[in-house]
């Protein structure tokens, strides 16, 4: 990947809304070159997904979301990959990945209420045969997110709380 590839990427990861006309004036290159290059970058699968960091905050939507701990015995020629697809394959999953330490895959899920989530736990994910445990945290309060800070004012900085001695 060459710089101007990198340079894109790294406009689009922080505002995926910017136009190819944006980016294009910035770098000094022409509209065209710039929707050519993002064009590449998505067919080649390098840009996988566009998308939106919603407030939570300001939705009447309840919703609630956990880190499951995932604990599996790896298959042989697969390794974790198997594993993972199976897992990352439920509607619930908005998030997984392969994680050094005690335990081998951070998996996050959503659901509309604790019951939901529990369930999907003991009904799905430990029930394959590969999963030796898990361990389940639900997110309480997100204060940041993908590089946004999550305040309830929609602004970057936020009130400072008051500290006393």
């Amino acid at each position: 990947m060459n710089a101007r590839e990198k340079e894109i990427l790294s406009y689009l990861a922080a505002d995926s809304r910017i136009s190819a006309a944006q980016i294009a004036a910035t770098l000094k290159i022409t509209e065209e070159e710039a929707a050519k290059k993002i064009r590449e970058l998505e067919e080649e699968g390098v840009i996988v997904k566009y998308t939106a960091i919603i407030n939570a905050d300001f939705i009447d939507e309840e919703a609630v979301e956990a880190l499951i701990e995932v604990k599996v015995t790896p298959s042989r020629g697969f390794g974790f990959d198997s594993i993972a697809q199976e897992i990352a394959s439920h509607g619930e999953v908005q998030n997984l990945y392969l994680m050094s330490g005690a335990y081998d895959l951070a998996v996050i899920v959503r659901g509309k209420s604790l019951r939901s989530v529990s369930r999907f736990v003991s009904e799905k994910i430990s029930t394959y045969d590969s999963v030796i445990s898990t361990a389940t945290h639900f997110i309480l309060k997100k204060y940041k997110v993908e590089g946004a800070v999550m305040n309830r004012n929609g602004g970057a900085g936020g009130e400072r709380l008051s500290v006393q001695a």
